[in-house]
């Protein structure tokens, strides 16, 4: 940090997986809330302190049945969760020794390159294994009612270009287009670009009991005032991610 002298801090850098988070609890601790301390510390060290944005997570609020506003209960649900409130808790004391920092609550992202631990990246890797005949033509899946925001990365960046030029400090913003879909519709919509015809599978043994039924948000603080709003269209979205794993080698 001393020798850079940055001019703006966006702190992405983390663990992100939520479910490995509930096997990895220690390590996702350590990377969340200690890496963004160290983070923190070492920009309140400098003479001109740059802002510094954290992206929090959508995982700390309370599940509901409605779309989640920023002034809802915060109770985590998971680990994950919990390691991003106590990263806004940490936020909110260098904030009271004087560092500007920028908090955003992403909800559900998805794009190009995106680990295939994440269900649309694995669909799409799927679907392209089943156009080179690497499988069997046949995607076998888990719940597929689950419901959550598919925002386009690229939006979701620019959402926090505008937190850190227009937004308050201290101040959380919702990164959420307040639509969600459900697994079943994006799985659907995938096999749609797909060149092959692809069967569906459930299988019982790969349901999640710890899935939220619906994960979305409440756009209006963000939209009303900064002015953003999604404007990727989701089968824009899906192509990229299926484009990527089309140019990709599969072997790992």
């Amino acid at each position: 940090m001393a020798r850079v002298k940055p001019t703006a801090v966006y702190h992405c850098a983390g663990a992100a997986n939520v479910g490995r988070a509930w096997n990895r609890g220690e390590a996702t601790l350590a990377i969340n809330v200690r890496g963004t301390q160290f983070v923190l510390e070492a920009v309140a060290a400098l003479d001109r302190r740059p802002p510094v944005l954290v992206p929090s997570s959508a995982m700390v609020y309370r599940p509901a049945d409605h779309p989640l506003r920023e002034d809802e209960p915060r109770l985590p649900p998971n680990p994950y969760g919990l390691t991003k409130l106590a990263v806004e808790l940490l936020a909110g004391r260098l904030i009271a020794e004087g560092l500007d920092v920028r908090i955003v609550r992403p909800f559900n992202h998805i794009g190009a390159r995106q680990y295939p631990s994440f269900v649309a990246s694995d669909f799409a890797r799927q679907i392209v294994e089943i156009e080179r005949g690497r499988r069997d033509p046949e995607i076998v899946v888990g719940n597929l009612e689950a419901r959550r925001e598919l925002t386009d990365v690229r939006d979701t960046v620019r959402a926090y270009e505008m937190v850190m030029t227009r937004g308050a400090a201290g101040r959380p913003y919702n990164v959420a287009s307040g639509t969600a879909y459900s697994v079943r519709e994006l799985l659907d919509r995938l096999i749609a670009h797909a060149r092959v015809s692809v069967r569906v599978r459930i299988d019982p043994a790969k349901f999640h009991p710890n899935d939220l039924p619906l994960l979305v948000g409440d756009p209006t603080r963000i939209r009303t005032e900064l002015g953003w709003t999604p404007a990727i269209p989701l089968d824009d979205t899906l192509d990229e991610v299926l484009n990527y794993w089309r140019g990709r080698t599969l072997d790992t």
